[in-house]
Parts: structure tokens; C-alpha cells; sequence
């Protein structure tokens, strides 16, 4: 499945192939689907917002946050494909065998690698937050909650590929390399995550009152 686009996968064959005794897709590469999701509901928002005259007054905002958000998603696909790749590195040195004295080489190189594409999604989640935080403001009251389930999309995206960062992490004999993306990855989760929460809850209040 690795030699294969994940991303080009139909949403079925990607949620068998997820399904299946493989070790690739896994939960960075879910990580990476559900944030291009969230973006797309970002984008989707700011579709149907723009060109009404109700909102023209954010017409060019609107128009900054589509190509944002449609960046965002784009690259959040790609990582889809990313964290795959960086399996097989990993695997590879893991089969190395044990008397092998470049192994604890190949597997930290291998290790550290495969932290890179969650650590890119954390940051790609976290501007498709602040584009879902704005949207909220300025895109069609119509669509509303769609911006909550973007940001309950874009909360789970998060925290789901942090853990994937902090898997490698713990295993990594360069402490103070992993800790610092450690901390490059709490700083996120501490000021995202419960701004995603905020928003989502801020959207179901206002949707459940509106009822």
C-alpha cells in the first residue's frame, strides 16, 4: 500500500485499505484526512459566502481565507501520502539485524523522520483553526454549522496527530532534539485545542438557540 497514493484513494478504498492488517494507512495518515476535511468545510463555508451581498463587505477576507484554506487542505493530502512514505525507512531499519552497528543509527535517522509529516499537520491544523475562527465570523450565517464541524474535525485532527510526533518522540536517544518538538507540539495542542473547542461550542450554542 505504501508504493500506492493513499491520496488518490476513493474514500472507500482508503477507509478498507485503513481497515486492513497493513501498518500503512494508520493514524497519521487519518490525522491528515480528517484535517483536509475540516479545511474543505472551511472552504466549502467561504464558497457559499462569497459573492452575496449580504457579506460583500468581507468579500476580499472571504477570498484570502478560500485560498488559505484550499492551501491548507492541499497540503494536508500530501501528508496523507508523507507519513506513509516515512514508514518504510523506519520498517527498514527496525529489520536490520541486531548485531548490525549502523542500526541505532539507521532507526534514530528513520525515527526522527517519521515525526516530520505530523508535526506538519499539527501546523497545517492549526491555521485551518484560526481560518474556521474567522469564517465563523464572516461567512454565511447559513452554513454556521459547518464551521463547528470543522472545528470538531480540526480539534480531533490535532490532537490525533500530535500523538504521532510524541510516539517517535519517546523512543529517540537525542533528547534534547526531542524535546524540543515536544514542545513545539504541546505549545500547539495548549493554545489550539481549546480554541477549536471554544469555537465549536460557541457555533452549538448559537445554533441550538437560533432552533
Amino acid at each position: 500500500m505504501a508504493d500506492a497514493s493513499l491520496a488518490g484513494e476513493s474514500l472507500a478504498d482508503f477507509a478498507a485499505a485503513l481497515a486492513a492488517r497493513e501498518p500503512v494507512p494508520g493514524g497519521g495518515g487519518a490525522a491528515a484526512y480528517v484535517g483536509a476535511l475540516a479545511a474543505a468545510l472551511c472552504s466549502m463555508v467561504g464558497e457559499f459566502t462569497r459573492g452575496r451581498r449580504r457579506y460583500e463587505r468581507y468579500e476580499r477576507d472571504i477570498q484570502g481565507m478560500l485560498e488559505a484554506a484550499e492551501a491548507a487542505r492541499a497540503r494536508l493530502v500530501q501528508l496523507v501520502d508523507e507519513d506513509a512514505e516515512a514508514f518504510l525507512p523506519l520498517a527498514q531499519a527496525y529489520a536490520s539485524p541486531k548485531g548490525d552497528p549502523a542500526r541505532a543509527d539507521a532507526i534514530e535517522r528513520a525515527t526522527k523522520g517519521a515525526t516530520q509529516a505530523p508535526h506538519e499537520m499539527m501546523r497545517q491544523v492549526c491555521d485551518t483553526i484560526e481560518l474556521l475562527e474567522e469564517m465563523g465570523q464572516k461567512g454565511s450565517r447559513m452554513l454556521l454549522s459547518d464551521v463547528g464541524c470543522g472545528a470538531l474535525l480540526a480539534r480531533a485532527a490535532l490532537e490525533a496527530a500530535s500523538l504521532n510526533v510524541f510516539v517517535n518522540t519517546r523512543s529517540l536517544q537525542d533528547r534534547a532534539w526531542a524535546g524540543r518538538l515536544d514542545a513545539d507540539c504541546d505549545r500547539m495542542l495548549d493554545e489550539y485545542s481549546p480554541r477549536a473547542e471554544r469555537l465549536a461550542r460557541e457555533v452549538m450554542d448559537r445554533v441550538r438557540a437560533e432552533g
